[in-house]
């Protein structure tokens, strides 16, 4: 072994037996209860109880997002808004980014090798020459070198790296958790929007079916056969349908611009289609619930979390190590001459080896403070952890409490709808027989219309449900 390789070696064995001074990491408990509350409708009180998938039953984390909607033009506008989308693809730059930060980090574990040639030429005035006359010297060197390689022996660098990993890895997940998010919000803003479509189509058929009443009670009162009460009477229902019509077709349009905004390009899918059916929506809602442990091994962003807290833990290892003393070395191997055509020549060979110790004694409290700082955020990420697992779990349990009840509510808004029907053609019959009055056939219509437009919300909230509870237990990532 040369005189040169023998302490390269030594450096080596060095870096690859370094303690680290990092607190072993444990994962925080959960403050959570082990169980989701239980919703049923009609229910007295809630019950906390474990919710097992069933045998044949697939989780919604291993339920695609083509596979959970099935909607043709629907699945165009996600894989559009997955290729097109800025915050997305921002997300997608956030990865190279930290996969370069923690590929720079991590050079520092092993030695910087570096060739180097130079040539050098000093002139040595005459009353500092042995000859007494100026000279000029000239000398050329040729070698590989290592500057200034830490041999980490109590894990500082180690420890950095780690913290670079983990944060590479919490960018990595928060990618994922971003294209659960946008999956989720695509399907709901396309449903938002097909909703207000649909309400625009019943608020466009009340008002001309109002237009023309009002032209024939408009026409009866010209010959004295209806007052000018059931005239106006009937214009303003023909009105305030014509101003609902109007402020659907605003929020159509508004909610039409959002869904072009998170697909990245004009949502031409948008353009037609319909609210899923009630068989569609039962399906949606049938996904299985997770426990709360298939949240902490799943959910991405709570894994982000997780890794930010590795992050900071190992940040608490490279705060330790600043308190011992860091070791660098700095070493070099070549040919030096004072002629170019020497410089291979027998005898040319030079090396130099340079260890250097620093001891920190005075700092002013710097590694102090440092170390302070490090472990208050290392709380700071515990509290993050913890607050995002509480956040997931409302989540999950606020969309358990809302699938639980909404049905019975789409049912009883339907109900409502059918006997408004009912008694809408009820009145009429009387009104045809003298026996109803033209307000009592006005406010039916007025009523049937309310009832209607109730229905479509009800459903459309029941889908944002279906679609909540399923980006809250992960799923939606393939």
């Amino acid at each position: 072994m040369t005189p040169m390789t023998k302490p390269i070696a030594l450096a080596c064995a060095a870096l690859l037996s370094a303690c680290s001074l990092a607190p072993s990491y444990e994962r925080p408990a959960a403050p959570v209860a082990a169980a989701f509350p239980s919703d049923s409708a009609g229910a007295a009180s809630r019950t906390s109880l474990p919710l097992p998938l069933p045998a044949d039953a697939k989780a919604a984390v291993d339920t695609g997002w083509r596979d959970y909607f099935t909607d043709t033009r629907l699945q165009q506008l996600i894989a559009a808004a997955l290729d097109n989308n800025r915050d997305l693809r921002t997300a997608a730059l956030r990865i190279e980014e930290a996969r370069a930060l923690y590929n720079i980090q991590s050079a520092d574990r092993l030695p910087n090798v570096s060739l180097g040639a130079t040539d050098t030429r000093a002139k040595t005035p005459a009353f500092l020459s042995t000859t007494g006359q100026s000279t000029i010297g000239k000398r050329y060197d040729v070698g590989v070198s290592v500057s200034s390689f830490e041999l980490d022996f109590f894990g500082r660098v180690k420890s950095l790296s780690d913290a670079t990993l983990a944060s590479y890895l919490a960018t990595d997940e928060a990618r994922q958790a971003a294209q659960i998010a946008l999956v989720a919000q695509v399907a709901q803003a396309y449903y938002t929007e097909r909703a207000y479509a649909e309400q625009y189509a019943l608020a466009q058929q009340t008002y001309e079916a109002r237009a023309r009443t009002y032209k024939l009670t408009q026409q009866r009162a010209e010959v004295g056969a209806s007052s000018r009460l059931d005239l106006r009477s009937n214009e303003t229902l023909m009105e305030t349908a014509r101003a609902a019509a109007l402020t659907l077709a605003r929020q159509r349009a508004q909610a039409d611009n959002a869904l072009t905004l998170l697909v990245g390009q004009p949502a031409t899918a948008a353009a037609s289609g319909a609210m899923p059916s009630d068989q569609q929506i039962d399906a949606l809602n049938a996904v299985p619930e997770g426990l709360p442990s298939d949240l902490l091994a799943r959910r991405p962003d709570i894994r982000a979390a997780e890794q930010r807290l590795k992050a900071a833990n190992a940040n608490i290892g490279a705060a330790r190590a600043a308190f011992f003393p860091r070791i660098s070395l700095t070493a070099a191997i070549g040919s030096s001459s004072p002629s170019l055509g020497g410089l291979f020549d027998s005898g040319s060979g030079s090396w130099s080896f340079a260890p250097q110790l620093t001891l920190p004694i005075f700092d002013a409290g710097r590694n102090s403070a440092n170390l302070t700082l490090t472990d208050v955020r290392k709380n700071i990420a515990v509290a993050d952890y913890e607050k995002t697992i509480q956040t997931a779990f409302r989540e999950v349990a606020d969309a358990l409490a809302a699938r639980d009840y909404l049905g019975e509510q789409v049912n009883a808004q339907r109900a409502v709808q059918d006997a408004q029907a009912d008694r809408l053609k009820l009145l009429q019959l009387r009104f045809d027989n003298g026996v109803a009055s033209t307000l009592d056939v006005l406010d039916a219509q007025r009523e049937l219309f309310s009832a209607q437009q109730s229905l479509v919300q009800a459903r459309l909230l029941r889908t944002t449900t279906a679609i909540d509870l399923y980006r809250s237990l992960g799923g939606g990532l393939k």
